[in-house]
C-alpha cells in the first residue's frame, strides 16, 4: 500500500514536467528550428509559454509558418480579408506579450 501511494505521488509530481519537457509546442519547433542565433530552448520555451497563453491552437501552427517563410506574414500583413485582419491583431499582440514577457 505505501509503495503504491508513493509511486502515485511520484507520478503526479514528475510526469507533468517531463511531459512538458518532452513535447515542445509549434511556435517552440519552429523557433527551435530556424536557424537563428538567439533561438535557444530557453527563449523559444518562453516564447511556447506567452503563444499558449495568448493564441489558439490554429493561430500557433499558422504564426510558426512564419518562422520558415517570413514572406507569408508579410503577405497576412497586407491582406485586406477579415479573417487575416483577425489574425494578424492576435498574433501581433502575441509578439508584444512574447517580447516583453521574454526579454532576458
Amino acid at each position: 500500500m505505501k509503495k503504491s501511494l508513493v509511486v502515485a505521488a511520484f507520478a503526479v509530481c514528475v510526469l507533468p514536467v517531463t511531459g512538458t519537457v518532452a513535447a515542445a509546442g509549434p511556435i517552440e519547433s519552429a523557433c527551435l528550428r530556424s536557424g537563428r542565433d538567439a533561438a535557444s530552448r530557453a527563449l523559444c520555451g518562453c516564447i511556447q509559454e506567452v503563444a499558449d497563453m495568448t493564441l489558439k491552437g490554429n493561430d500557433q501552427r499558422r504564426a510558426a509558418k512564419f518562422f520558415r517563410d517570413p514572406e507569408l506574414a508579410h503577405e497576412v500583413w497586407i491582406s485586406q480579408r477579415p479573417d487575416d485582419d483577425a489574425f494578424w491583431n492576435r498574433y501581433k499582440q502575441f509578439g508584444e506579450m512574447a517580447e516583453a514577457y521574454c526579454a532576458f
